[in-house]
């Protein structure tokens, strides 16, 4: 199953995507501490090949996941990955993978989504797809914020 969503933002794409796309593990325990308790780059530098991890909290649906970078682009702000372990892996799906590209619109930015998830038999794909909708829409809009009250930040 495969889906495309777009998150519209104030935030200017070259800031967006260095904050949701690249640096989201050092931001995410600052914005989100109730929900994200922890991150790591655990492997690699930033670059194809990296791996990170994400701890949630005591309320989440799982204690964490990591995934991998397995595509990133500078110049065209775009990136994909590759869910290797935890969050959903195994309980309601086989594989998730998310490309992101994050391009420039008058007054901000706009990211682009296409998300590809092999949902497990008896789970309504419908249903987490929509979850993951509004997980990634949370992202965008968390960044957003930070970056539009932080001008100096991700320049």
């Amino acid at each position: 199953m495969s889906f495309t969503f777009e998150i519209e933002s104030a935030a200017p794409a070259p800031r967006l995507f260095k904050a949701a796309g690249l640096d989201w593990h050092n931001l995410a325990p600052k914005l989100a501490p109730e929900k994200i308790v922890s991150a790591a780059v655990l492997e690699g530098e930033g670059n194809a090949g990296s791996v990170r991890q994400f701890n949630f909290g005591a309320g989440a649906p799982f204690s964490h996941i990591k995934e991998r970078l397995d595509f990133i682009d500078l110049n065209n702000l775009e990136a994909k990955t590759t869910l290797i372990e935890g969050g959903g892996l195994g309980v309601v799906i086989s594989s998730a993978s998310t490309h992101i590209k994050v391009e420039p619109k008058a007054g901000g930015s706009v990211v682009k989504v296409t998300a590809t998830c092999t949902p497990l038999p008896g789970v309504n794909a419908a249903e987490e797809a929509e979850k993951a909708k509004a997980t990634f829409t949370e992202v965008v809009k968390g960044c957003e914020a930070f970056l539009l009250a932080n001008p100096d930040a991700y320049n």
